[in-house]
């Protein structure tokens, strides 16, 4: 399978806003920050641009330091983070539940899930509170893939791979690149105590605790996510959890 192509436009308007584009096999993606006038006043020729960045830089040295290329670089990267607060988590989408969580929720409160769970022999707490917060962080390029959309699993890991070695690079490498890429993979590849943790964590959160909620607010019958997610736990807190839910939603 040919790899992923990504190719990232930077647009700059009279506002300074930032409009970051994707292409991947095909599939236009974007992270916007604050919109772009649609006025063709507001808009500056990509020729105008270059000229005013190359005055800019030739009057202020500093517009080219570490420093600055190193603030934009993160910028550009929490932009294209919001996707993960305005995407909403498919599997509720298709089930036609009313305001669904987001990726960015379904994140935080696997994160908050990690700093409250009572210490196991072995485990770094902050490595899963870390681990909780980006586990699913190349969606916000991919979206989120569902076993319903047809697409192998392989094929899905390839995606948020290439995805993900995208977004370290628009963050501009170095050290919080590379944690983020190697708690990602350390997770994916469920290689250590914390990634078997988190995704104990992630199960109970999204098949237990949401679908327990979903259920009771809007009375939907959600049963076939327990379901899915029944003798797959690897973690005595994951179980003891799950345990808990499942009785409260027996005696509710």
């Amino acid at each position: 399978m040919s790899r992923a192509i990504f190719k990232s436009t930077l647009l700059v308007g009279i506002s300074c806003s930032t409009q970051l584009r994707f292409t991947i096999k095909g599939a236009s993606f974007r992270a916007f920050g604050k919109s772009p006038s649609s006025s063709s006043s507001s808009r500056v020729s990509p020729m105008a641009t270059s000229e005013r960045s190359d005055a800019a830089a030739a009057s202020s040295p500093s517009s080219s330091s570490p420093a600055s290329r190193s603030s934009a670089s993160a910028i550009d990267f929490l932009t294209l983070c919001h996707r993960l607060k305005t995407t909403k988590r498919a599997g509720w989408v298709k089930k036609g539940v009313e305001n669904p969580e987001s990726i960015a929720d379904h994140m935080y409160r696997m994160g908050v899930m990690a700093l409250i769970a009572a210490d196991i022999p072995g485990v770094n707490r902050d490595k899963c509170i870390k681990m909780a917060i980006v586990h699913d962080i190349a969606e916000a390029i991919v979206g989120d893939i569902t076993p319903s959309d047809g697409i192998s699993k392989l094929e899905k890991s390839q995606r948020e791979q290439e995805a993900l070695e995208h977004m370290c690079k628009l963050l501009g490498g170095g050290p919080q690149a590379k944690e983020i890429a190697d708690l990602w993979t350390e997770y994916e590849e469920n290689t250590s105590l914390e990634a078997k943790v988190v995704k104990d964590l992630d199960k109970v959160r999204q098949d237990f605790i949401e679908t327990l909620e979903y259920e009771n607010e809007q009375g939907k019958d959600l049963d076939e996510f327990f379901q899915s997610t029944a003798g797959k736990f690897q973690t005595n807190i994951g179980k003891a959890w799950a345990s808990e839910i499942a009785s409260r939603r027996r005696n509710h």
